[in-house]
């Protein structure tokens, strides 16, 4: 398990420097500047500010330097408010983290549950009334949700108050978001645990006399989650980091709105380092889930 755990870890290196790579030299061949405003600067004004972050330099150059910086832990600054970017992105990833990690939580288990009960109601009211549901949820994108939920909760009934930093409410945002996952995980669960329950060693443990409860959790739920556990872990990095729509829409200030001001405002250095954040993220959920699998599973060995 050390080599294998060596060599995962080498290739996630391998494929964050690949993403910075790409990032970086696309984001530098899109014409314009960060410096071009609707109020055109002087021409000595924007080579004085490209000479003092080092804009002036060959693409390549600029590429080694903020590798460099970024290997000793200096994130740059924002080109736009000047302010240090990791002391930035760790604020507003809290916001992130806490709407995200909840979001996520909440599509794990109600996905399971959903799925595992669709499965055990197969062809009957429950399973209908779950697939119905699923397949809505599936369908409707998270920006019309969330729209739909922000008119009808807050504006019409007043049930939920309006997103407030100082008393802040995630309920609808986390519904928003964890609605998609939640279905996706559901269906995936329902698919999995059908194959399961029609497996020999389920046969095997209810002639046993094994008692049903341990049949369904301990034998065919145990291995359903496998497919489950996949879509998890890079599920639950892009939710911690990719809820930009519906942070736009509730007004949140976290990473996701963050990272598209930072596209509008051609804010480079902001823009490498939230790409770069949500690839290493990405790298290590893909990491926790191949040792996830062996948890779950222990004839899974890693070779």
């Amino acid at each position: 398990m050390g080599k294998y755990l060596v060599k995962r870890v080498l290739l996630a290196i391998l494929s964050v420097i690949i993403i910075s790579a790409i990032t970086f030299f696309t984001m530098n061949l899109i014409p314009g500047g960060p410096f071009n405003k609707e109020k055109a600067a002087s021409p000595e004004t924007i080579r004085l500010l490209e000479e003092k972050y080092n804009l002036d330099k060959p693409v390549g150059q600029q590429y080694l330097m903020y590798m460099n910086n970024l290997l000793h832990g200096d994130w740059g600054v924002s080109l736009k408010t000047t302010r240090d970017i990791w002391t930035d992105i760790s604020s507003k990833f809290s916001v992130s983290a806490k709407l995200g990690g909840t979001a996520a939580i909440l599509a794990i288990i109600v996905g399971v549950v959903l799925g595992s009960a669709a499965a055990l109601t197969r062809n009957r009211l429950p399973d209908r009334l779950i697939v119905f549901f699923t397949t809505l949820g599936t369908a409707m994108p998270s920006f019309v949700l969330a729209t739909l939920l922000l008119l009808v909760f807050c504006l019409k009934l007043g049930w939920v108050p309006v997103w407030n930093a100082e008393s802040p409410n995630y309920v609808l945002p986390v519904i928003a978001l964890s609605v998609y996952p939640m279905a996706y995980i559901t269906r995936l669960t329902k698919t999995s645990m059908l194959d399961s329950l029609n497996q020999d060693y389920v046969r095997t443990a209810r002639a046993k006399g094994v008692p049903r409860g341990k049949v369904i959790f301990m034998h065919a739920l145990r291995n359903a989650l496998i497919p489950v556990i996949t879509y998890v872990g890079p599920m639950v990095a892009y939710i911690l980091t990719g809820s930009m729509v519906v942070e736009n829409i509730f007004t949140i200030g976290g990473l996701g709105s963050s990272f598209v001001t930072s596209i509008t405002n051609r804010d480079y250095t902001m823009i490498m380092a939230t790409t770069m954040f949500l690839a290493i993220l990405m790298v290590i959920a893909n990491l926790i889930t191949d040792i996830a699998y062996k948890l779950v599973d222990p004839r899974i060995t890693f070779k």
